[in-house]
């Protein structure tokens, strides 16, 4: 795949045929990163079609499904604790990913090598399902290699997650990102919106039993896993080597720092250099980390509550999926919108008060017909409004402050320490569920809640960029 013409110039005005991506906040004299506009939207488009396709990979290898097809397998909550930790522990290495990604000439075949082996890696899943209905695996050994297959495919997801968002990053034009991500990712939660409950009828209802069912759900997501890599080649292809040059280049405080000028000791100490002085990033890193322990203390507790502790069939969970997909999908461009006009951390701090609440909600919860019709299905439609401006603004968050040069490093960081603070977060939480004096579930729920108000409080010190 041809990398398209990428050019960087000294100029403050925009012009018709060449739209503005950079970040002119990051770099005197207003370096501007231009793209021609008909590969920036064929690019969108690509992306977009990307984010359907993946989103039924991770339905299938993931969430409900995945949580429904352990509790068939008789899985302890410890199980379902590292189920939820794994994805997230995983991400402490992804500075190793983004530093390997800054090696790279093209963003598109590192992306291929990274998600495509991690994709094609669940293929041994269906060969252990197939095992366990010949009897020749058991309950148990099917859930650790479950575990294996979810440890390796996020490992090799993790190498490839920086360098992908920093790919986006420098496609997406900076006042659009709001917008555009709002449109990818309802694109995406109407896939899931329309695939789960059709997933969940398939799984219940399979004639050789919801095992089976599984697999038969995880071969159609892998196929579907590469489709979306396909999409990828009609992406406009970036050689980091050339963007990190050119930005050094015309950055006249980083000049010092270019590789003709230095070795790679020197670039890397400067990159840490760089970081260490950011406060501003190193604060919203401290929310990000007590943010994310504090929800995933309690995250993956509640599919467990409504499969084992209520015992209610995994077709009725995925239609409460379904209605918090389709309020997530109803609410993403108005996020989007409003993040554009007034800023991520207004909106961060106002729905993060909401969430901080939401797992006081599940105390009471019992399976009582009014529960499980009513509130219940507004529980699951709450949680999908106020999610999706969470998820949103994260994002363009650290998109906003993190510096344009060797920005899939500093993305990959972030990723990290929130990646590790969440599966501490899942860990203790999988933990304190087995303390019948902390009162279970229920206490943990409460516990998650409290943390979360704290999180919240190192964001009201971050400084987002002038819009």
């Amino acid at each position: 795949m041809n990398s398209p013409y990428m050019d960087i110039i000294l100029d403050s005005e925009s012009n018709s045929e060449i739209l503005d991506i950079g970040n002119n906040q990051q770099f005197p004299g207003k370096i501007r990163t231009r793209f021609a506009k008909k590969l920036i939207r064929n690019s969108l488009r690509a992306s977009t079609i990307d984010a359907i396709f993946a989103s039924v990979f991770s339905l299938g290898t993931g969430g409900v499904l995945l949580s429904n097809f352990l509790v068939e397998l008789n899985a302890t909550p410890v199980i379902f604790g590292m189920l939820s930790s794994i994805p997230m522990i995983v991400n402490f290495i992804q500075p190793i990913g983004a530093y390997i990604s800054e090696k790279t000439h093209s963003r598109f075949q590192y992306s291929l090598v990274t998600f495509g082996a991690s994709r094609l890696l669940w293929i041994s899943l269906l060969i252990g399902i197939t095992a366990h209905s010949q009897n020749l695996l058991n309950n148990q050994k099917l859930i650790i290699l479950t575990l294996i297959i979810l440890l390796g495919s996020n490992l090799l997801a993790a190498l490839g997650a920086p360098s992908w968002l920093s790919w986006l990053a420098m496609i997406i034009p900076s006042k659009l990102r709001g917008r555009y991500f709002g449109l990818r990712t309802s694109a995406a939660n109407l896939t899931n919106l329309l695939c789960v409950p059709l997933a969940g009828i398939m799984i219940s209802h399979w004639y050789s039993g919801s095992i089976q069912g599984y697999g038969l759900v995880v071969l159609i997501s892998i196929i579907f896993g590469i489709m979306a890599l396909g999409c990828q080649y009609f992406q406009v292809d970036i050689n980091p080597q050339i963007q990190n040059h050119q930005l050094t280049e015309f950055s006249p405080t980083e000049n010092n720092h270019s590789p003709a000028n230095s070795n790679n000791s020197t670039q890397e100490s400067s990159i840490i250099s760089s970081l260490c002085q950011n406060t501003n990033f190193l604060i919203f890193l401290l929310y990000f980390s007590i943010w994310m322990l504090a929800v995933h203390l309690s995250a993956p507790f509640f599919n467990l509550y409504l499969l084992d502790t209520l015992n209610l069939d995994v077709s009725l969970v995925t239609i409460y999926s379904s209605l918090q997909t389709g309020a997530n999908l109803l609410m993403l461009i108005f996020w989007g919108k409003l993040a554009d006009k007034i800023g991520n951390r207004y909106i961060l701090i106002f729905v993060g008060l909401l969430v901080a609440i939401t797992p006081l909600l599940w105390i009471g919860i019992s399976n009582r017909e009014l529960d499980i019709w009513l509130w219940l299905p507004l529980l699951h439609i709450f949680a999908g409004i106020t999610w999706g401006g969470i998820d949103i603004c994260t994002t363009n968050m650290y998109l906003t402050i993190a510096p344009t040069r060797n920005q899939s490093i500093y993305f990959a960081i972030a990723a990290a320490v929130a990646g590790v603070s969440g599966a501490l977060g899942t860990t203790i939480g999988g933990f304190i569920t087995q303390i019948p004096y902390l009162g279970g579930l229920i206490g943990l729920f409460a516990i998650s809640s409290i943390l979360r108000f704290l999180g919240l409080i190192p964001l009201m010190f971050v400084k987002e960029p002038e819009r």
